[in-house]
């Protein structure tokens, strides 16, 4: 499983640089678009079994969304905007579970939700890319989000006791949390201070709200899941799941960075 599981970490690494590296704004917009797709159709899984069409539907009106921000640039920063609301909204839901579950049980709301960001997540890497030194500022949120990830699983496995959220994901623990943190502190910061003229302070508490925003994508995950009875968002990716498994931290995390370089 651990060896699956690099494999194909090392090879969506390599694709991811090089469509943030030699493909221009627009390529990259396809190639995150169709990650997002994927992520799409796996995410209409929890409207309570839908049928194969309306699952194709659901993506349709996704892409339909895509085409109609890629051709509007005004579009941008507003549903960059709209995203990183809603997940500060969604963090609430998962410190408040289960409370709430009348919000998230409506098929309607998920859907829309869902929509809302995978759409969000896809206008952020692009808005991101196309801003000065875009490319860097990309690979450092997938450098923070792996290190987030690879950080909790190796800690998990070595230390953990103490449940983070047992009845939402009973495998994550406290000592995951804080080994993912300490592996992006440690790998990213240096990196954002030699990106950026921002403040070490400042750097530091960007950073940091990141991860728990990294954190908290994933367990908002496990919250649906649990909710609509799924226990794999799919299989496309041997040792990591589904395309959603894998980019559920990114399309969290994308919308609060490229807010944050906006404001």
């Amino acid at each position: 499983m651990l060896l699956r599981r690099v494999i194909t970490a090392l090879c969506l690494a390599a694709i991811a640089l090089a469509g943030i590296f030699l493909l221009p704004v627009w390529g990259l917009a396809l190639l995150f678009g169709a990650a997002a797709g994927a992520a799409a159709y796996e995410w209409s899984g929890f409207l309570h079994n839908p049928s194969k069409a309306k699952r194709l539907l659901y993506v349709a009106l996704y892409l339909a969304l895509v085409a109609l921000t890629f051709m509007n640039n005004g579009w941008y920063a507003y549903v960059v905007a709209a995203a990183a609301l809603v997940w500060f909204g969604l963090i609430v839901l998962v410190l408040i579970y289960p409370r709430g579950r009348a919000l998230y049980s409506r098929s309607w709301l998920v859907a829309l939700v869902g929509l809302l960001l995978m759409l969000g997540a896809w206008a952020s890497v692009v808005m991101i890319r196309d801003m000065p030194n875009g490319q860097y500022w990309v690979v450092w949120m997938l450098l923070l989000t792996t290190a987030t990830d690879v950080g909790a699983y190796f800690s998990g496995r070595a230390l953990g006791r103490r449940k983070l959220a047992p009845s939402l994901s009973p495998g994550k623990t406290w000592e995951c949390a804080a080994g993912g943190m300490l592996s992006a502190l440690a790998i990213c910061l240096s990196l954002l201070l030699w990106l950026s003229s921002w403040p070490a302070v400042f750097a530091v508490v960007v950073t940091v709200g990141l991860v728990v925003v990294a954190v908290f994508g994933d367990l908002f995950e496990s919250l649906l899941k649990r909710t609509s009875g799924i226990k794999d968002s799919g299989g496309l990716l041997p040792g990591h799941g589904g395309v959603l498994d894998r980019i559920d931290s990114i399309i969290a995390v994308a919308p609060v960075l490229a807010w944050t370089l906006i404001l």
